[in-house]
């Protein structure tokens, strides 16, 4: 089997992207929901340098992960929409249901479960959409 190679551009695009993506859906869609889900007061959920390089870094490793399974399709198979549905079947089988289980066994409800998973999901589906477009 062939792979596709890496590409260390397209991850920190397709980790950009999912960074930008996140802060929108956070901030703009679901903070007032998300704050009562996650019991976390306004002051609380304040963003600092360090929970902004935390997270940045974790964007980073999780477009990586996603670039090493699609890489993993072979050359010639690295594509916007195999690194859709790659992102797309990495964020339901793997990082969705290790979300539920965190949520629920530290007692938070399915409604920070929901909130989670759907940008979880948008991670997937974007960072494996740039980095097929761009190529690993």
């Amino acid at each position: 089997m062939e792979f596709g190679g890496f590409n260390a551009l397209a991850v920190a695009l397709a980790a950009l992207a999912a960074f930008v993506f996140g802060g929108l859906y956070y901030g703009l869609l679901v903070s007032k929901a998300w704050m009562r889900a996650a019991r976390v007061s306004e002051a609380q959920a304040q963003m600092t340098p360090g929970l902004i390089i935390t997270t940045l870094v974790c964007e980073v490793l999780i477009a990586a992960g996603i670039a090493g399974v699609l890489g993993h399709l072979g050359v010639g198979q690295v594509t916007p929409w195999n690194g859709i549905v790659t992102g797309f079947f990495l964020a339901v089988t793997l990082v969705i249901p290790a979300t539920a289980m965190n949520a629920r066994y530290q007692r938070f409800g399915w409604d920070l479960v929901m909130i989670d998973s759907i940008h979880w999901l948008g991670v997937g589906i974007i960072a494996g959409g740039v980095v097929g477009w761009m190529g690993v």
